[in-house]
């Protein structure tokens, strides 16, 4: 069995990392080919292109690489006619996996979109899409399986797997245990894992760093980056602007530094369910040029930003959205973050409400089902074209 993979998020890596692991436990004649990044390389994905490097979100941001999308589309055109996958597994990233669904499609392989993208969120007119090119949806979040049969389209809902890696990671405790000898408070930061989030967001949090520290000086700030280039990147701009800071940057130490955090500072992503899951508060940024929020705004139709927020359709977790000058949502966001290092209660509270709010939702188990699921689509699929060639 062979399945190619478009995967060209850096949390999307993760999940298919996992997913071809599970995949690999049940069938051991299956092979894996596409484009993703370094962990389902790892987990032993023929790659064709590294996607992850790039990850970009908004239309000014994609403009510049069309050209170079373009030229995979069509490596992978060719490859489908060549080797004839079993299936294609598309995660998120819809933009440039609407072209491969269109592509393989045409071509008569099955297309399954596992995590697939928010269209309930904006721009769901996009829907027509997703009924022409998928045969079927994995979807991770509880309200999404109802709205696709709505329309029409077939979607199995099998839980997240961002609660299914969180219970299985392996948490370096002498890491652990050195900060917390420290026995000072500690403050996560998390830059976001695209590069225009990191050289967007990261300003502000460098300057909301700045006003905690006046308010709080024993509090230590753990900067959680995604990779090296992120790292080097926030040093080299924290070192022009705030050298005094006493900030230390990790790069894959992400559950660590939300494990060990009382408190956390984050761009807006999928990450925010790892924090809910190791019940550490957070405030959520995100920062967006004014062309880009304008756009949004004509094509957006949620209240929220982010996942747990939008589980549970209500704030419970602060989130700010900066456009134009960003000294408001600094000011309000460092807000936040220091009445819980002052208080306690506050923070305990903040946590808790959290967790009551998405606990019903932090189930594990969700890459089983979804390889189990995959598999029962191929194997349905392929007893129907045996019949329909006997017939």
């Amino acid at each position: 069995m062979h399945i190619f993979f478009s995967v060209g998020e850096a949390s999307g890596d993760q999940h298919a990392a996992h997913l071809m692991h599970e995949l690999q436990r049940r069938r051991d004649d299956i092979t894996f080919s596409g484009f993703g990044g370094v962990e389902m390389e790892a987990a032993g994905l023929k790659s064709l292109y590294r996607l992850t490097n790039l990850a970009v979100m908004g239309i000014f941001v994609v403009i510049p690489l069309l050209r170079k999308f373009w030229g995979l589309m069509k490596q992978a055109e060719r490859f489908f006619d060549e080797q004839k996958p079993d299936a294609v597994v598309l995660i998120d990233f819809s933009g440039f996996n609407w072209w491969i669904a269109a592509k393989a499609k045409a071509r008569g392989i099955p297309v399954i979109y596992y995590l697939p993208p928010q269209l309930w969120a904006w721009a769901s007119w996009r829907v027509k899409r997703m009924q022409r090119y998928v045969d079927h949806v994995i979807c991770t979040l509880p309200f999404e399986q109802a709205w696709y049969a709505q329309h029409g389209i077939k979607a199995d809902y099998v839980g997240h797997p961002f609660f299914d890696e969180i219970t299985e990671a392996q948490l370096d405790e002498r890491f652990l245990q050195s900060w917390n000898e420290q026995g000072v408070p500690l403050v996560a930061v998390l830059p976001g894992s695209r590069n225009q989030e990191v050289s967007r967001n990261w300003p502000l949090q460098v300057e909301m760093m700045k006003r905690l520290h006046e308010r709080h000086p024993k509090a230590r700030f753990l900067v959680a980056n995604y990779k090296d280039a992120h790292r080097r990147r926030c040093v080299e701009e924290l070192l022009a602007k705030a050298p005094h800071l006493p900030v230390s940057f990790y790069v894959g130490r992400t559950p660590e530094i939300i494990e060990l955090a009382d408190c956390a500072m984050m761009v807006s992503g999928s990450v925010s369910l790892e924090l809910v899951a190791r019940q550490t508060p957070a405030v959520v940024l995100y920062r967006v040029d004014t062309p880009t929020y304008l756009i949004g705004k004509a094509v957006v139709t949620c209240k929220y930003m982010s996942l747990p927020n939008l589980i549970v359709d209500r704030k419970v977790m602060p989130e700010f959205l900066s456009v134009g000058n960003p000294e408001p949502v600094i000011a309000e966001a460092t807000d936040v973050l220091d009445l819980w290092l002052r208080d306690p209660a506050e923070r305990l509270k903040a946590r808790d409400e959290v967790t009551a709010a998405v606990g019903d939702f932090s189930h594990t188990g969700a890459t089983v089902r979804t390889a189990d699921l995959i598999l029962q689509k191929l194997e349905q699929h392929t007893g129907a074209a045996a019949v329909n060639r006997a017939a």
